[in-house]
């Protein structure tokens, strides 16, 4: 089934979400490695696709895991956890229906 990773980060949250990006990035990696990520990225701080030194407030994650159980294990694991950039978290089922 697929799952919504819903983060927002803490205030001020760029230097420790670039400092562990590449580690998050690898994560990700290896969910589209095994064809189980639907989409994921960053919501910017700004109406900008690159908002500079405005940051992000959190991230998107709509991927697919054997349960909700896996799925939070997998997010409460995730760099930007573990960091400190992500002030929450929720997990949640996602129904697919575009495309």
């Amino acid at each position: 089934m697929l799952y919504a990773i819903i983060a927002t980060d803490v205030a001020d949250s760029l230097e420790k979400r670039l400092s562990v990006r590449p580690a998050h990035v690898e994560r990700l990696k290896q969910l589209q490695a095994e064809g189980r990520i639907v989409l994921a990225g960053p919501h910017p701080a700004v109406d900008s696709i690159d908002p500079g030194d405005a940051g992000f407030t959190g991230s998107l994650i709509v991927a697919e895991f054997a349960s909700l159980a896996d799925a939070q294990a997998w997010a409460k694991a995730d760099p930007y956890v573990v960091a400190g950039v992500y002030a929450d978290v929720v997990v949640k089922p996602f129904k697919q229906v575009l495309p």
